[in-house]
């Protein structure tokens, strides 16, 4: 019995599976987006919820449904670059497209929606599977300030756990409602929801993300930097909700004077990170050869 390498052609399944699930969310985020700005009467929810959705399908469609169709270009979707920035924006629609799956009410887009958020998932699992995660941390500058990065990202997640386990831990002692933590006005399944999401998905990337790049972990490169892009993403989707809310005169409506500051810090972290990444080289690419052992029946 003898064995051979072979190339990782799971790799480029997997790599290959994600590209057209990206591309058909690109598509269907455009038009979602769309539908939601200038189709009266989509969303079937109170006007402020009505405005927060009008405000995220704005940045959706003018930032995120393009930039992601830019990452699919053959002449660009195998850059390193491209590929952290394509995964951002897959995690952004995961996480944006939460709230209109499980806070809206019954309205004409959820089939459309219900499919963005199935694609974006799968396209983020499969991009993830199909990434070389040593090669692309080999590419980062030795100087990269990596620690830098991990302070801004615990100065994120923190401080957003404590506010929400605060918040959850008072309801549960007391039975006093936990007020919304953003400016937002939304009603308190969307404050519950928000809750839910950053405690269980955004907190643990950034608090993970923070010990591994301290440790200059391989996967600590690829999770600070796809959580700083797709965070950065979210506080501009916040913002215009914000402002639409304000715009359309929803009562209690106001902005959140820390928005600039959190804003700042995502982009810097963000931007830390993507300026110190070297485009891929034969000496920065640390690839493992594919070890899957074959049986030879000769």
């Amino acid at each position: 019995m003898a064995t051979r390498t072979l190339a990782p052609v799971e790799n480029r399944t997997a790599a290959a599976a994600a590209w057209w699930l990206a591309a058909g969310v690109a598509v269907l985020v455009a038009g979602a987006s769309a539908a939601g700005l200038w189709a009266p009467g989509l969303y079937t929810d109170a006007a402020a919820v009505d405005a927060m959705f009008r405000g995220y399908d704005l940045v959706t469609l003018v930032v995120v449904a393009p930039l992601l169709a830019l990452t699919l270009l053959p002449v660009w979707r195998d850059r390193s670059a491209v590929q952290l920035l394509r995964i951002s924006m897959l995690a952004y629609c995961v996480y944006n497209y939460a709230y209109y799956l499980f806070g809206a009410q019954l309205n004409a887009g959820l089939l459309v929606h219900i499919a963005i958020f199935t694609a974006s998932l799968y396209a983020l699992v499969l991009s993830l599977v199909a990434l070389d995660v040593g090669g692309l941390a080999a590419q980062f500058r030795p100087r990269t300030p990596v620690r830098a990065v991990a302070v801004i990202l615990l100065l994120l997640g923190v401080p957003l756990a404590a506010l929400q386990v605060s918040g959850l831990a008072g309801f549960a002692l007391t039975g006093a409602v936990p007020h919304e933590p953003s400016q937002l006005v939304v009603p308190l399944g969307f404050t519950r929801l928000g809750a839910v999401l950053d405690l269980s998905l955004l907190v643990p990337a950034y608090l993970l993300a923070a010990v591994w790049l301290w440790r200059r972990r391989a996967w600590g490169y690829l999770l600070a930097t796809v959580v700083l892009v797709a965070g950065f993403m979210h506080q501009v989707s916040y913002i215009a909700g914000m402002l639409v809310q304000i715009t359309a005169d929803i009562p209690g409506a106001a902005f959140d004077p820390f928005e600039p500051f959190i804003v700042g810090l995502f982009a810097t972290g963000g931007g830390l990170l993507l300026a110190n990444l070297r485009p891929a080289t034969p000496e920065t690419s640390s690839a493992p050869p594919d070890r899957t052992p074959v049986i030879d029946r000769r």
